[in-house]
């Protein structure tokens, strides 16, 4: 996943070499030509070094200026068939700084849905904001955090399209405010049997969506109550963790778990891609 491009044209490269018998003897001038060839090496992985460090970093966090790294975007649209659900999904997600006021929160994980298409996770305006970039393959969990008193649905949707396309996307989501809109939001895995078995639309109460541009995948979560109380007015995480946000969602931070949670497994998502797993046999 070292950044890719096509070998530039090589010139020639002229010195003046110091006059023979300028005070060095044979070995004094094999010594320091060897000394000069070490240095050179030295820089060479140095350098090395920082470029990989640089892209591995920039992915870590969020930087989209490798966003046209063939590699790294390739490898980010196969992981999810060639890393475990666990480090896609895992069973506990600390999220320190999460919750309002910077308080820490844990997620535990409570149920996988199986991957599939994308026929029926989002309202249909969503779906059909998402359609140009295709559906490859989505990954859903559901989460409830320490108290069980909120549920939580992340989502990764795995795209058709390329580096291009997605910038697109998150233009326009950026441009036209998709992401903060009612009627485009996606919805929950309610499993039965778990403390989210009530956690329908009508439950939704925060949610968020985010476009990835150096990866071919759009990341979401959608929050709401596990005691299965219906929403009237849900909220974006956007506008429910802003400072002063006075609703009943953005005081039960309910906006946090969805934004949180979220952001956690993002992170996952691109550590992942940087260093992913063994495909399975």
């Amino acid at each position: 996943m070292t950044p890719g491009g096509a070998p530039g044209a090589t010139r020639p490269v002229v010195t003046f070499a110091r006059p023979e018998g300028y005070g060095d003897t044979p070995r004094a001038g094999w010594m320091r030509l060897r000394g000069h060839t070490v240095a050179a090496a030295a820089c060479v992985v140095l350098g090395l070094g920082l470029i990989g460090g640089a892209v591995t970093g920039s992915w870590l966090v969020g930087d989209p200026a490798d966003a046209g790294e063939p590699g790294v975007y390739a490898t980010a649209g196969g992981l999810w068939h060639n890393v475990p659900v666990d480090q896609l999904f895992p069973p506990t997600v600390d999220g320190q700084g999460a919750g309002p006021g910077g308080a820490d929160r844990t997620w535990t994980r409570i149920a996988v849905a199986p991957d599939s298409g994308c026929a029926g996770a989002f309202d249909p305006l969503l779906a059909k904001a998402l359609a140009p970039v295709g559906c490859a393959r989505l990954l859903r969990a559901t989460y409830t955090d320490a108290t069980r008193s909120h549920v939580t649905t992340v989502g990764m949707l795995f795209t058709k399209a390329d580096a291009a396309g997605m910038r697109a996307l998150d233009t326009r989501f950026d441009r036209e405010g998709l992401a903060r809109r009612t009627d485009l939001m996606p919805r929950p895995y309610a499993a039965k049997g778990t403390v989210a078995a009530a956690f329908g639309d009508g439950q939704r109460a925060s949610w968020t969506v985010s476009v990835l541009t150096d990866a071919p995948v759009v990341v979401y979560a959608v929050s709401g109550w596990a005691d299965g109380r219906t929403v009237a007015t849900p909220q974006s995480a956007a506008e429910a963790t802003a400072s002063g946000a006075g609703t009943a969602t953005a005081q039960a931070g309910v906006g946090h778990e969805a934004k949180g949670l979220a952001d956690r497994i993002e992170r996952g998502l691109r550590k992942a891609a940087v260093s992913p797993s063994e495909p399975p046999s």
